[in-house]
């Protein structure tokens, strides 16, 4: 994450946007939205702009509208990454969130999860999140995945994943660049017990499904592709 594209077209922060609400899930606050009803449920892991980013909870609205209960975690404890702070750059706000606590951080979320009745559980990780999906995938923790332009996320993480698993990522992109995605592609076709999937957006970059502008139609539309990619994921294998 050395680069300034993964950070590039930081959200506005809204804390009272979405349908659903705020509660604390497995010790740390969450957005949720959907039935509670549903025995099925999908995290979806934000990147380093955290849980409170419009477009990310317009989309957990969109899963949850295809039937899913769905949480989306306060991984930073309301220290999302701020690019204004020039006291706390990347490098140095990373070392506080890393991908490994975010790790330990959701396994009680699955329990909490599994005390409400959800029987199965699917996660989609965006940037930053990709690397906590991946980490998920590998324990079987989850029953399947999404890794949308992850970051990073290694060809011996994508070796070790146990669960169906769909990679979406840019093809300007710094940090998943297309020769890296290729690669994931092809250990995944070597994987026969594991069902991949590999899909490269032209024309699009890092971030591009969650830190859209929602008045640039076109930008709209390949998020809108990917999110339909998403959910069609975790319809097949989230059941």
């Amino acid at each position: 994450m050395s680069g300034p594209q993964c950070c590039a077209n930081p959200p506005t922060l809204s804390p009272g946007s979405g349908s659903g609400h705020v509660e604390q899930l497995g010790g740390l606050k969450a957005y949720v939205v959907g039935s509670q009803d549903s025995k099925l449920a999908i995290l979806l892991i934000s990147d380093v702009y955290g849980y409170e980013a419009p477009n990310l909870r317009k989309l957990a609205d969109k899963v949850a509208a295809a039937g899913y209960y769905v949480v989306v975690p306060d991984y930073f404890k309301g220290d999302p990454y701020a690019p204004e702070n020039a006291e706390r750059p990347i490098g140095v706000w990373i070392k506080d969130h890393g991908a490994d606590k975010g790790f330990e951080e959701t396994k009680p979320i699955i329990q909490a999860l599994k005390s409400k009745g959800i029987s199965k559980i699917g996660a989609a990780g965006f940037c930053w999140g990709a690397k906590v999906v991946v980490e998920l995938a590998k324990c079987e923790l989850i029953q399947a995945a999404v890794l949308l332009h992850p970051s990073f996320v290694t060809v011996d993480d994508i070796k070790g994943v146990k669960v169906p698993i769909a990679v979406l990522g840019a093809e300007i992109d710094q940090m998943s660049p297309p020769a890296l995605l290729k690669q994931f592609e092809e250990v995944l076709a070597a994987k026969s017990e594991v069902d991949g999937f590999v899909k490269v957006f032209p024309k699009v970059s890092h971030g591009w499904t969650v830190r859209y502008k929602v008045e640039d139609e076109a930008a709209v539309k390949c998020a809108e592709e990917a999110h339909l990619d998403m959910i069609q994921w975790f319809v097949k294998f989230v059941k």
